[in-house]
């Protein structure tokens, strides 16, 4: 993000801010409430436009993060999670027709692209996923119109892990969770390899997952090495410093003032 400028309706959120995260990091973004935590988010999913300034993203990228509501469907929790993979689904549907129309190069070479993705093994991992999050098997056949509301949640979840990602973006993730299941996450987003953004109010979720912290605070992005501890740290020093800063200021102000008067 160059120079970015972000607004809100009247709300300026961030003005002029600068932040570089590099592929494979995995980020924690913190900040109070109404700072422009889920604006970021809106504005790399595209929803959102800035004022000024830049957001590159390289254009190969493929992206993922958790909808906010699930429709009442008919399919399957396992076939809703598999969704998550688009190329996957696109590839499927392309065999399905070659198989009608008896196109055999197609066929082949169809194959060929899902085994390069392990399209084959796509249904287990699925059920991996769907049972990391808490939904035994003789639930995953279940339509998803027959979950409520929290575990259609963790449904979206799971097809947002699906999805071969190179940017996984996560807000709150760990909200309709257990214990056991964000020890589950926790695990499995330290092994995911593409780059992760996640917002959260769980202080230990973040010091388990995340290698840097963004603290959006004063309409700029502060990037921290480390977790969530860490960066309490640095920012309580950094605070003492520009209290420190300040304080001596005001002396010299008022040494200046008593020189003049």
């Amino acid at each position: 993000l160059k120079n970015l400028t972000l607004r809100r309706g009247l709300k300026e959120l961030l003005v002029a801010a600068n932040l570089t995260i590099n592929p494979g990091n995995k980020v924690g973004m913190t900040g109070a409430n109404g700072a422009g935590k889920s604006s970021v988010f809106a504005l790399l999913k595209g929803e959102l436009h800035a004022e000024s300034g830049e957001v590159l993203l390289p254009p190969h990228w493929t992206m993922a993060h958790v909808a906010q509501e699930t429709p009442a469907l008919a399919q399957s929790a396992l076939d809703f999670v598999l969704d998550g993979d688009a190329e996957l689904r696109r590839l499927q549907q392309g065999l399905a027709a070659a198989e009608a129309s008896g196109d055999g190069n197609a066929i082949g070479s169809l194959h060929a692209e899902l085994d390069r993705i392990d399209g084959y093994s796509a249904a287990a991992r699925a059920g991996k996923l769907l049972a990391g999050l808490g939904f035994p098997v003789e639930h995953q056949g279940r339509a998803v119109s027959t979950f409520s509301g929290g575990w259609r949640m963790r449904l979206n979840l799971a097809q947002a892990l699906m999805c071969r990602s190179d940017l996984l973006l996560l807000d709150e993730p760990t909200n309709h969770l257990d214990l056991e299941t964000v020890l589950w996450l926790e695990d499995w987003l330290k092994a995911y390899e593409g780059t992760l953004i996640v917002i959260s109010h769980d202080r230990d979720f973040l010091d388990s997952v995340v290698t840097h912290i963004v603290d959006v605070s004063q309409q700029k992005l502060t990037l921290y090495t480390g977790n969530y501890s860490q960066f309490e740290v640095m920012r309580a020093e950094k605070l003492a410093q520009q209290q420190g800063n300040y304080e001596k200021q005001q002396r010299e102000v008022a040494h200046l003032e008593s020189f003049i008067t």
